[in-house]
């Protein structure tokens, strides 16, 4: 076997209880570093161009949880087998060529180690990561040391655990149950599993303790950027302004080469900037006869794609617009609701607003409308 697989879907397995991480509610959706334990494994393969789909296992008593999760879900069973075998059946006949299933709560996995075991999926049936064991290793009695273990050839496995989609499907129908994880079950079917460098931030989360050791990984690995927008349009002979791609009734209309989106502007320009990627301008100069009257939603969608092909998501935008009329309050919602669509974000990352000036200045002799905006930007 000596071809690399073309398509290649991952299942996360997220469906158990995680008793030893303490009370409260199961581990995989508990806060950690910003996000979910859950955010932090399913992006790892969302983001990863190897990667063509993510199928989530998840417990039916959480749907109050997956409800926000932005991949496919299927139910789970009582072991963590019976989950598995779940999202491989819920991919059978898509032509998948592999497919890398990993725990959930192995939250620190890096685009490296996916890339490593999809490469080694062109030799060999399956691979998977794992740490040698470098400590001794001793038995124990009655809390006294009995014995030493020699270490040799031993290792620490870890997940993705990576398969043709055919062989491991075949072998998890096949098998009886029981099996520690996915490498057992391959095994018994007589495939052979090439070990691939695993890495200490790729820790399960399994204790009260990991929490912690895992958010000091994320947090030292996350890039976070922020980026600010200002801008300003005057007023000019119209009935409507468009604000934060809302039409409001007004006295006048707002004056600029495209719609004159004061709010969108900014916040398009505030990505731009974290980004270091300048600003509208530079992407849609208005020399350029093409964006005359444009809808400045499409200078936001290309912010928001150009973010994502860096690798970053958008953690949060907030907008002030600046005038004493229009009155934005009774449209600020629609407002919200309308950016969270062009941006694929959740509405309550997302917050506009308004202040006056107290008369002061061009926006308080309502000869315009500014606006301001900070964007923040993460990349783990």
């Amino acid at each position: 076997m000596t071809q690399l697989p073309k398509t290649v879907a991952a299942v996360i397995v997220a469906a158990g209880r995680g008793t030893r991480a303490g009370a409260g509610i199961p581990k995989q959706w508990r806060p950690l570093a910003g996000l979910r334990v859950a955010d932090w494994a399913i992006k790892a393969f969302t983001n990863h161009p190897q990667i063509d789909h993510v199928v989530a296992v998840v417990h039916p008593d959480d749907t109050e949880f997956t409800q926000s999760l932005d991949v496919e879900t299927v139910s789970g069973g009582a072991s963590r087998d019976q989950s598995v075998r779940a999202g491989l059946e819920a991919l059978a006949g898509r032509d998948f060529d592999a497919v890398l299933i990993h725990d959930v709560a192995r939250a620190g996995v890096s685009a490296e180690i996916i890339t490593n075991v999809i490469a080694a999926l062109g030799q060999s049936a399956g691979a998977a990561p794992a740490l040698a064991v470098t400590d001794a290793l001793w038995r124990g009695q009655n809390g006294n040391v009995s014995g030493t273990q020699d270490r040799e050839g031993l290792f620490r496995a870890q997940t993705p655990q990576g398969f043709r989609f055919e062989d491991i499907l075949s072998a998890h129908r096949t098998h009886a149950g029981g099996a520690a994880d996915d490498v057992e079950v391959a095994r018994t079917a007589g495939l052979d599993v090439a070990i691939v460098a695993g890495n200490e931030a790729n820790l399960k989360i399994t204790t009260p303790g990991d929490f912690a050791r895992m958010e000091r990984i994320l947090r030292g690995q996350m890039d976070i950027r922020l980026g600010n927008g200002f801008d300003v349009h005057a007023f000019e002979d119209g009935d409507h302004v468009v604000l934060c791609g809302v039409r409001v009734p007004h006295t006048h209309g707002l004056k600029g080469h495209s719609d004159a989106d004061v709010g969108m502007h900014a916040v398009t320009d505030a990505i731009y900037g974290a980004l270091a990627e300048g600003d509208i301008g530079r992407h849609f100069p208005p020399s350029e006869a093409e964006w005359k009257d444009a809808d400045s939603a499409h200078f936001l969608d290309h912010a928001v794609k150009l973010a994502t092909q860096k690798g970053f998501a958008i953690s949060n935008v907030d907008c002030t617009l600046i005038c004493e009329r229009p009155k934005i309050g009774p449209h600020a919602a629609a407002m919200i609701q309308r950016m969270s669509e062009i941006m694929g974000l959740d509405a309550d990352r997302i917050s506009v607003k308004a202040t006056t000036s107290e008369r002061l200045g061009f926006t308080g002799r309502e000869e315009g409308i500014a606006a301001i905006a900070t964007a923040t930007l993460v990349k783990s």
